[in-house]
């Protein structure tokens, strides 16, 4: 009988960890995703100022560099990435801090990240990234938001971008 239970709990073990398994991130589709970008975007910050961004597959394709260039702003740039079977991304800001955000959502039309950790940030109230998002309306128009977070408060840019043939 005592034998019976053990094989019970192995097996309750061994079917929770394939269900853990099976319901797992879907990082390779969400970075299957982000490829689909590569080339150059146009577009419009809520405020109307011009932005250009760019996609383009680096270190053999198992990166995607993302250039975000905004009139009068430094270039900023970030780098989606698989980290096992999570893709991730690391966004290198002008506020000299490198934000690390994790796809946790996705459907169809959407990719969500949200914060992990970031390098050289001074304090947690210190002003960087804390969420992305990027939504495909078709093959070529897209719409990312960006939040901002400092000292508790947060601010959200959104903007459309159309892709340049």
């Amino acid at each position: 009988m005592k034998h019976l239970r053990v094989l019970a709990m192995l097996l309750a073990i061994l079917v929770s960890g394939a269900a853990v398994a099976l319901a797992g991130s879907d990082g390779a589709a969400q970075f299957e995703k982000i490829k689909s970008l590569a080339g150059n975007w146009q577009g419009k910050t809520a405020d109307g100022t011009p932005i250009h961004l760019s996609y383009k597959a680096v270190s053999g394709g198992t990166a995607i560099m993302e250039t975000i260039e905004n009139a009068g702003e430094p270039q900023m740039v970030t780098m989606y990435y698989l980290d096992g079977d999570h893709l991730m991304m690391t966004h290198y800001c002008m506020a000299n801090n490198q934000p690390r955000m994790r796809a946790d959502a996705s459907s169809s039309n959407a990719i969500v990240f949200t914060f992990v950790d970031a390098t050289n940030l001074s304090s947690p109230d210190a002003g960087h990234m804390n969420a992305h998002s990027i939504s495909w309306k078709d093959a070529d128009h897209v719409a990312e938001q960006w939040t901002w977070r400092q000292a508790g408060q947060e601010k959200v840019e959104s903007f459309e971008l159309q892709r340049q043939k």
